[in-house]
């Protein structure tokens, strides 16, 4: 169930779920702020939680804001895309065939049809990119997970357009956003490690940062990477987030 409260000059988007604490969140691209709720929590408890945090909401809205935004694609030839950090120019080649990437050299190679969309292409490209983050992942899992002394969870790869990943304990599995596979490797495998090691600690606190201290000691700095590098025109990105509160 959805709600909305307004905070000051904030207008706030409540969902209540069947949870223990409240989970604070600014969300891209315009800082848009959303907290999930228990089920039980009055709008009274819920606006002291956000106006105790107005300071923090207001400093991720500015970063956000101030993140710069790459030009919208087009999908045509001797555009810039990215793949792992590194750039490469687009080929698009017409053939009456099944659709086909490739990279050769510095260049994406794109086979279409003749008269596809640019919507279409865009979808082409996408499942490409999603078929490499499925290519890359295991081998990150398996090495992630005996140094955590977890099990390896189940594995999912979306495009998604407030988080780099997702975890959820129900299912024992993750889910990772397959726009990091134009972000550099080093990248991918923090956001995996992120989300593994939410097996063992569920919030972000000092317990968290010292298991992912252990497991990827440079973790702070693939973190403001994936910050400082531009959003999509779509305006992708990584969500920032509180979890904590309780009711």
């Amino acid at each position: 169930m959805k709600d909305f409260i307004r905070v000051g000059n904030l207008e706030v988007e409540i969902e209540f779920k069947d949870i223990k604490h409240i989970h604070l969140s600014v969300n891209p691209p315009k800082g848009h702020v959303r907290v999930s709720a228990p089920l039980k929590t009055n709008t009274e408890a819920l606006s002291s939680f956000v106006a105790s945090r107005i300071g923090w909401i207001r400093s991720q809205q500015k970063k956000m804001q101030d993140q710069p935004r790459a030009e919208p694609l087009e999908y045509i030839s001797k555009e810039s895309h990215y793949v792992w950090g590194k750039r490469y120019l687009l080929e698009v080649e017409e053939h009456n065939a099944p659709p086909h990437v490739e990279l050769r050299f510095n260049s994406i190679i794109l086979r279409v049809r003749p008269g596809t969309t640019t919507e279409k292409r865009a979808e082409i490209l996408d499942e490409w990119y999603r078929g490499l983050i499925k290519e890359a992942s295991p081998t990150i899992m398996q090495k992630i997970a005996p140094a955590l002394g977890v099990t390896l969870p189940r594995f999912h790869v979306q495009k998604m357009k407030t988080r780099w990943g997702s975890f959820c304990a129900k299912t024992n599995s993750i889910r990772v956003n397959s726009e990091l596979a134009k972000k550099p490797p080093e990248c991918l495998e923090y956001i995996v490690a992120h989300e593994m090691a939410h097996q063992l600690e569920h919030r972000h606190n000092a317990q968290f940062k010292e298991i992912l201290d252990r497991i990827v000691p440079q973790w702070e700095l693939y973190k403001d990477v994936l910050k400082r590098l531009p959003l999509r025109s779509e305006e992708w990105g990584r969500q920032d987030s509180e979890n904590r509160g309780k009711p």
